[in-house]
């Protein structure tokens, strides 16, 4: 899941490099969010990738970005399907909160640094008691 780490490290430094950490929280303002999230959403997306990146308990990672992907979706749906159209569309948003999804469900990888292993329930036995 590498690329979903560099996905977010890479949105991260747009909102530092590009927009801005002002300009981010007021695009936060404009869309009815409140723009102090501007340095949790960008500090979550740098530390958030990296750790999926190194394997740094990213599974729980993946988890703990699911609502900046939530709210990015929420603010691109208006817009349309392509992320192309004014303001960029959802398709993008909801595709990385399903690759976040899909990663916690396969796991971390043979390379990751610190895995998270879940527990399976253990099944319940399928032969009939007698008496």
């Amino acid at each position: 899941m590498a690329s979903l780490g560099i996905i977010f490290i890479a949105h991260a430094y747009l909102k530092l490099a590009v927009f801005t950490v002002p300009g981010f929280a007021g695009f936060l303002s404009q869309v009815g969010f409140p723009g102090f999230l501007a340095w949790p959403i960008i500090l979550a997306e740098l530390i958030g990738g990296l750790a999926i990146l190194a394997g740094f308990y990213a599974r729980i990672v993946s988890v703990a970005l699911l609502p900046v992907l939530l709210g990015a979706f929420l603010v691109h749906a208006p817009n349309g399907w392509v992320f192309n159209a004014p303001n960029g569309g959802w398709e993008y948003p909801a595709f990385l909160a399903l690759a976040a999804v899909v990663h916690v469900l396969i796991g971390d990888g043979v390379f990751a640094v610190k895995p998270v292993a879940f527990q399976a329930a253990p099944a319940a036995s399928l032969r009939p008691r007698i008496g």
